[in-house]
């Protein structure tokens, strides 16, 4: 098992029920004691977690899986003006006849509505995206498989995360709950955060979306770091320092 497939079930075992013994973890990963230790030191190291004697716990102290999921909704209208200024402009990437990978998300429901009457190809496990595009015939819609979450509006699971590894796009945009201090860009949801790790391997050009409530953001779940991006778009009361750690790990950052 990779490094990142144990950090998924320990952060998982954690959300939840908030603390975990690394005797558990042994049983339950089927690795030796000394690999779970490293791995909760380096998840302690990157703020995912704090260890105590014999395990770790959230840093919260409170199960992630406790916490109710905010309705789409409720989520689509949250930051409405940094998401559309986003939107707006990561449309502007886009050229006549590209492959584009639509991460799920609002911000990335933002940005179909910009390509409306576009001669592009949308790839999506985003239903949101669907409801937008499924009656323009300039776009070429394509629809991955996958497990409804209905609350979120998206497909998952391993048959999305199978059609995803199959496709070559020209540009992804992906989304995220969090860009932390050290470069890692993460999400709270473990479905989507896999997801997300197979979208970053499928496009020529990898363009991050991420609003300035992104920075810190929350979640605990790596999808990747700020070198595997091209492009950051971000909006304009973006704390500044972060977005310097951005232009550092070699992305190309644009205030919309």
């Amino acid at each position: 098992m990779l490094a990142h497939e144990r950090d998924e079930k320990i952060l998982g075992r954690l959300r939840e029920r908030g603390t975990v013994s690394a005797q558990e973890l042994v049983r339950l990963l089927r690795v030796s004691a000394p690999t779970i230790r490293r791995d909760l030191e380096r998840l302690e190291a990157e703020g995912m977690l704090c260890r105590v004697h014999g395990g770790a716990y959230l840093p919260n102290g409170v199960p992630v899986g406790a916490q109710a999921e905010a309705p789409f909704a409720e989520i689509v209208s949250a930051n409405a003006a940094g998401k559309e200024a986003v939107a707006a402009a990561a449309a502007g990437l886009v050229s006549p006849g590209d492959v584009v990978l639509l991460d799920i998300g609002t911000t990335t429901m933002r940005i179909a509505r910009h390509l409306l009457g576009r001669n592009v190809t949308v790839i999506t496990a985003n239903l949101a995206v669907l409801d937008v595009l499924r009656h323009d015939d300039a776009v070429e819609l394509v629809l991955l498989g996958g497990s409804v979450r209905r609350n979120f509006q998206s497909l998952v699971g391993p048959l999305t995360e199978d059609s995803i590894a199959s496709i070559s796009a020209d540009i992804a945009f992906l989304s995220c709950t969090g860009v932390r201090q050290d470069g890692s860009v993460v999400d709270d949801i473990s479905q989507e955060a896999t997801l997300k790790r197979a979208i970053v391997r499928s496009a020529s050009r990898l363009v991050l979306v991420a609003h300035a409530g992104k920075f810190p953001g929350t979640g605990s779940l790596r999808i990747c770091q700020l070198s595997d991006i091209h492009d950051l778009i971000t909006s304009a009361d973006a704390d500044e320092t972060a977005l310097d750690r951005c232009r550092q790990a070699g992305c190309n950052v644009t205030v919309a």
